[in-house]
């Protein structure tokens, strides 16, 4: 089989399943009620609509508004996109499917190929579906307070552009933990595990350690962060962000890296190994 008709047949797998559209409608609701709620609540505060409730209330200038919100897609969903790549693999071992895949395509360099490109294109359209969420909640949200949208401007649209291949490295990192870690239930929990508790917790730590901020950066959601350019946790101040960021096209090489060598060595290791 070749390359076209592996991916072809990848993305019948996906777009046949109930899985991708559950998750999509999760990010639009995830995404949207966050980048509408904060957007609300930072523009009463930034236009004194609402009173500060003391010194340690953000104090975010109305023109840095539209950035932090639209970044919320990535800030916040880029799980999302992690965890279709994870299933897009492992959704094959648990369900015993990929004895045949592998049958339709012996060579298995290629049928790996397959995946990564149908999930580049999995990445492009979660990523326009949390654009549609984030953007358009936050941008009324903004426009009704008074607050310049900026969707005018190229460097916010350089920075959804942005966006969008953050999405796209995302999903290919969570093929390489997939065809590395074979168990999706374990594939899963290791994914929500680090996403929302061990790199949170190891980007505040950062903080209040010397010399390991500088290590923070480079944490796979720091580098995100970097890649867009612009995050909401990194304007409050959180560790892995701000003054210690990278250059954004630092940070998309670094997530670059990360997805091929969890890719590579998910071949070298697991890929490659009898299934059952």
């Amino acid at each position: 089989m070749t390359l076209v008709r592996a991916t072809r047949s990848e993305l019948t797998k996906q777009f046949t399943t109930s899985m991708w559209w559950v998750l999509a409608l999760v990010l639009v609701v995830y995404v949207g009620s966050t980048a509408g709620g904060l957007a609300g609540l930072f523009a009463a505060l930034s236009n004194g609509t609402l009173p500060a409730g003391g010194a340690n209330a953000p104090a975010i200038p109305a023109d840095a508004l539209p950035p932090i919100i639209y970044s919320l897609a990535t800030a916040v969903g880029y799980i999302f996109p992690l965890l279709i790549g994870a299933l897009l693999v492992t959704g094959e071992f648990r369900h015993k499917t990929l004895t045949p895949t592998f049958l339709a395509t012996p060579r298995r360099g290629v049928a790996l190929a397959g995946k990564v490109l149908a999930g580049v294109l999995m990445g492009l359209v979660f990523a326009v579906v949390a654009l549609v969420a984030t953007v358009g909640l936050g941008a009324t949200v903004l426009a009704l307070m008074g607050i310049d949208t900026q969707l005018g401007e190229a460097d916010t649209w350089a920075m959804l552009g942005r966006i969008v291949l953050a999405f796209v490295l995302w999903v290919l990192i969570g093929i390489g933990v997939g065809t590395l870690v074979r168990n999706q239930v374990a594939a899963v929990v290791g994914v929500i595990a680090f996403t929302q508790f061990l790199e949170p917790i190891l980007r505040t730590v950062a903080g209040f350690v010397d010399g390991v901020s500088g290590a923070a950066q480079f944490l796979p959601g720091a580098t995100s962060d970097a890649l867009v350019g612009a995050s909401f946790y990194s304007t409050l101040s959180v560790p892995g962000g701000g003054s210690d960021a990278l250059e954004w096209w630092a940070g998309g090489l670094v997530l670059l890296a990360y997805a091929l060598v969890l890719i590579v060595v998910g071949y070298l290791v697991s890929w490659r190994r009898d299934v059952s």
